[in-house]
């Protein structure tokens, strides 16, 4: 890949943020979940949780503009997997959610490692999401409009996320919080896409990238790549 690139991905690795998140149950219309990948990526959210009925969620391409590429989406099937999943990495879990218990959404610290819940375009969240949320948050408004479409509402806390986050000094330019194993996969296959899906075809091993973002691979890699591209 040019010098421009690496640049440009290892920048894009270093302000990663993968104690963020957020968690969408059963968000059920393609354009709402690209957008909420859309805006994941723009903030440095790494991964994106979410309780889907299948194995594959759908996104729509040109939403997600190209988004799907840097930030991971591992579904989950039942909502209680999600919550432990995410509570065993220290996680507090925010429902947005209007209860008697709701804090208006800037007065929490997003700081704190933090995942935020978000329901069903029609119906909302579940009551047993609901019950396994450490804190309701709520958007206020005060117009006649009593709620924002999904991925409006992810946007607003996840750019207040960001700002307390750039505020606290965590968005590092010259360290990423992902372990070298990830750094990895994202600059073999952000930098050099052709290679990684003829590789990946091939059940090949993923070469090594080094600090000028070139790939180290054995000659006999190189061999079995060229083989698969005559094919």
């Amino acid at each position: 890949m040019s010098p421009e690139r690496y640049a440009r991905i290892s920048e894009i690795l270093a302000t990663r943020q993968p104690d963020l998140t957020v968690c969408l149950e059963q968000v059920l219309k393609p354009h709402n979940v690209s957008a909420i990948i859309r805006t994941a990526d723009a903030v440095g959210v790494h991964q994106v949780h979410a309780v889907w009925p299948t194995t594959r969620m759908r996104t729509l391409v040109s939403s997600a503009a190209g988004s799907n590429n840097w930030v991971n989406v591992k579904t989950h099937h039942t909502i209680s997997d999600t919550v432990n999943h995410l509570k065993t990495q220290g996680m507090q879990v925010l429902a947005t959610h209007l209860s008697s218990r709701a804090v208006d959404f800037r007065e929490v610290d997003y700081t704190r490692p933090t995942c935020v819940l978000l329901g069903q375009e029609k119906t909302g969240m579940t009551d047993e999401a609901l019950a396994l949320a450490d804190q309701d948050i709520i958007i206020p408004m005060i117009g006649m409009v009593q709620s924002l479409n999904v991925s409006v509402a992810s946007a607003l806390i996840l750019y207040e996320a960001q700002r307390q986050r750039q505020n606290a000094g965590l968005y590092h330019r010259d360290r990423s919080m992902l372990d070298e194993e990830e750094q990895q996969r994202l600059l073999f296959e952000g930098g050099y896409p052709v290679l990684a899906n003829v590789a990946k075809r091939k059940g090949l091993p993923r070469p090594h990238i080094d600090d000028r973002g070139q790939v180290v691979a054995e000659t006999e890699w190189w061999a079995a790549m060229q083989a698969t591209v005559r094919q």
